[in-house]
Formats: structure tokens, sequence, C-alpha cells
């Protein structure tokens, strides 16, 4: 009999994965991960994209199916508000991340599995599990990439964004389970997505907007591949590893099948994967950590001649080139690709109950005369300790040398947020507090907060997204 194929491989770890079979680690993963990622879609209405994004999707009309976090109370066609929530989710660069595959899985799994959720009328329980079956595939087909021999992913050299890629693959499966489909009608949702998967992350480098549809768009593919196979629609069984399948056209042909494979339902990565405690690029936040240290140590930034970061050779491309730009950032969202401004928001500002907030990331800040003096002192180096760490953290060793000739030295080898230096039940409701501020009333933000880590009680998930529908302008909120 011939081996199952990759495809078939996790249709049927899918399928197995009920969730009475599921760790508590995993479902306690899910339903802190979900409130995290209402939590962003809340906050990301600052942004002009959003309002876009909000508005693109009203203007398509169709069935009322699924709910837009700030969207209104009118219901939209699921892969619609999957497209919504997912731009929402990932506009803040605030979600979560896996290690080394470097790679973000709720923003895409979450808004497409709550849409198919709201469509069929599933109870918290099945959301809870689609969501981690999703996360899992995610994950796995993103270590399939990775290149342990030179430690970094693959997707990422060749220019592709394994987070929209995999995530729509990982989305997909989330969104069959809750339409109800089989293993083997899983096999072609698989198959469907893997035509639908895109993501070019030239964004990161040199500017502008659209990284942040990356997620949307792969949810928004996750949903509507579920819904053509439950009409008719099928994939190769081999869409995988097949000569001319997924893994040829992204990785050509270098892949590590065993990370798709080996352990699949018994070795979960959900509950490893990285909680964000800052809204930026994950390469810059261990930057920012050693900043915040050197001025609690007393470290005076009008006292700094020069400033020296280190961090692995593969990220200074995104965080440190061309280092003209990233010592001059123009907007927020600029600053948050930036390991200069990180150095200097650390230096400068931190005053955030997680050390650095939403508001520190404003336009005006990245144009900030004192920022901009101290960027201005901030070289980007390859750190051979670090190299050495990367991906599996990301590493910053910063050197600053003051004005007296004095060298003050930090280094930060492991991020917060991983299973090394996690982020508490407290931290991690004070950053869905401070998201959800100044547009949801402190009863509102207790009550979301309950709902979600109570999802797998609840009868339905819009008992959890109603609340959600429509935001206000409350006292005390964030500035915009």
């Amino acid at each position: 009999m011939a081996e199952p194929t990759l495809a078939r491989r996790l249709a049927e770890f899918a399928e197995a994965a009920t969730y009475p079979a599921l760790p508590g680690a995993v479902t306690d993963s899910v339903r802190r991960r979900v409130v995290d990622v209402l939590g962003l879609c809340v906050a990301a209405h600052r942004l002009p994209t959003s309002a876009a994004i909000v508005e693109h999707v009203r203007e398509q009309g169709g069935r009322p199916q699924a709910t837009v976090v700030g969207g209104g109370p009118t219901a939209v066609p699921a892969p619609l508000a999957a497209l919504a929530n997912g731009v929402l989710a990932h506009s803040l660069d605030y979600d979560d991340t896996h290690l080394p595959s470097v790679l973000h899985p709720s923003a895409s799994v979450v808004p497409a599995a709550l849409a198919a959720a709201e469509t069929t009328g599933a109870d918290g329980r099945q959301v809870v599990r689609a969501i981690a079956v999703g996360l899992e595939v995610c994950v796995r087909l993103g270590m399939a990439g990775y290149d342990r021999a030179s430690g970094n992913s693959t997707f990422f050299e060749h220019g592709q964004h394994a987070t929209s890629i995999c995530g729509a693959l990982g989305g997909s499966v989330a969104a069959g389970l809750l339409f109800g489909l089989r293993a083997g009608e899983l096999v072609d949702v698989l198959g469907v997505a893997a035509s639908m998967a895109a993501g070019i992350i030239e964004a990161n480098r040199t500017g502008g907007t659209v990284k942040r549809l990356h997620c949307g768009l792969a949810a928004q593919s996750a949903v509507t591949a579920a819904q053509l196979v439950r009409r008719g629609f099928t994939g190769p069984p081999t869409v995988l590893e097949g000569r001319f399948g997924f893994f040829e056209a992204f990785l050509h042909g270098v892949y590590d099948a065993g990370a798709v494979t080996e352990g699949l339902g018994t070795e979960w990565s959900v509950p490893g994967i990285f909680f964000k405690p800052y809204p930026a690029n994950h390469f810059t936040h261990t930057a920012a950590d050693a900043a915040m240290a050197l001025r609690a140590r007393g470290l005076d930034p009008d006292r700094v001649a020069r400033l020296v970061l280190g961090v692995p050779a593969p990220v200074i491309r995104t965080i440190g080139q061309p280092i003209e730009r990233k010592r001059a950032p123009e907007t927020g969202y600029q600053a948050q690709f930036s390991g200069p401004y990180m150095v200097a928001a650390g230096l400068l500002g931190g005053g955030g109950g997680l050390g650095l907030g939403l508001d520190d990331f404003t336009d005006a800040l990245a144009r900030d005369p004192a920022r901009r003096k101290l960027m201005a002192k901030v070289e980007v180096v390859a750190d051979e300790t670090a190299t050495a760490i990367f991906p599996a953290q990301f590493p910053a060793v910063l050197t600053a040398y003051d004005t007296d000739g004095r060298e003050w030295r930090q280094e930060v080898l492991g991020n917060r947020g991983g299973p090394q230096r996690p982020l508490s039940d407290a931290e991690l409701a004070l950053k869905f507090s401070d998201n959800a501020a100044g547009r949801l009333t402190e009863a509102g933000i207790a009550l979301v907060m309950d709902r979600g880590l109570r999802l797998d009680e609840l009868d339905r998930v819009q008992d959890l997204l109603g609340p959600l529908a429509e935001l206000k302008t409350v006292a005390g909120g964030h500035r915009d």
C-alpha cells in the first residue's frame, strides 16, 4: 500500500484531533490567542488602512454571515469578514510569532475560524478545536521551510511571507473542520488553498502598507477554499510534495517532510507560540529591552555619543537596511521595522505597562527630533552570539558609549512572550485592555475577556463577537 501523502497525513490528524483529545495546554493557549487577536482587531481601528478595508468589505454586499470587528451591526459574507478581521489582526505587527519558523499563525487562522464558525453556528468547543488544528498545520508547514543549516526560513530567503502563505493552508483546515468536512475533503481543501497562498515581504524593508493585507487575504482564501470544496471543487492529493506542488513552488523542492509529520497529534507546537509584548516587528523587541535596561541602569540619553546594536546577521536587512531609512522613519509603521527607532524608543519612551505600547509608535514620534538625534547614532551590526541563537530567539546586544568615554553593554538573549519568558495572564489582560481602551468601556473589556477565556463554554461564537461589532469612542482612550 502506498504511503499516504503529506496532505492526507495532515487531514487525518485534523479529523482525529477532537476537542476531548486536545491537551489542556493547547486549549488554554487557543483561548488566550483568540482574546489577543480580538484586542488587536479593536486597536487597529486607529489606522486609515483599517477604515479602508472595512469600507471595502461593506461595499461588496452579499449574504450576512459573519461579524467584522468594528464593522457595524450588519454581518457580511464569511470570506469578507475573514478578510477584514485578518487585516485588522496583523496591521499593528502586534500578533503572535512562532519560532524558529518566524511566522505569525493566529492572525490568519483565528479570523478564518471565527468567520466559518459564525456561518455554521458552531459552538465554542468546535471553534477551539478548529483553531488548535489550524495553528498546528500552519506552524508545521512553516517549519518544513526552515533551513536548519542556515538557521533561517527559506520562505523568507525567497522574499515570501510565510505567515500568509502557510496561514492560508492552516486557516483552510480550521474552516474546513467548522464546515463539517471529513479527512478526504480536507485534503481537497489543502489542495485548493495552496493555489491561493501568497505574500511578498519587501514592504518590511522599504515601506508600504500592503503587508497589512496579507493575513486578511490568507483568511479570506481559507474560508473560500473550504466553501468551494463543500460545493465540489477538488485539489491534488500530492499538493504539498508533488513535482509541481506547494514545496516545489515556494521552496524549490527543498523542504523538511519530518517537520510536517513527526509527532503529529502528540507533540503540539501551539503552546510554544510567542505572544508579542510590543507592537513592532519581532526582530526589534530585544533591542528595546536592552535600551530600557540601560536606561534603568542610569544611562542618560542626552549623554549618548554612539550606539551599536548587535543582532543576528539575517535580520539586519529587515531592521537595519537601508540604514538611512531605518534611522529616519517617516511614519509610525516604518518605525515598527526599525532597529534604531526601537533603541531610541527604549531610551526615551516605554511608559506603557508592558514597556512599550501603541502610543510609542505614532507618526509624530517617528519624526520627533530627539528620537531622530538618537537614531542617527545607532549602527546596526551582526553579532556572533546573537546569530548563533537565531531564530530560536531574536537576541540583541546593545553597546552605548557616552560622552564621558564610558562603555555600557546590555545583552538580551531571549524574547519576552515565549516559553522561557512568558507573559503572565495579568500581562496579557493588560495588553488586551490597552488595545481596547478608547473603543470599549471597562465593562465591555471585562465582558469580552471573560467570554474569550471561556470560549469553549459558549454555545455560539456570536456571543463573543457580538459586543465587538460596534465600537465607540470612550473617554480616556489612546490617541489615533
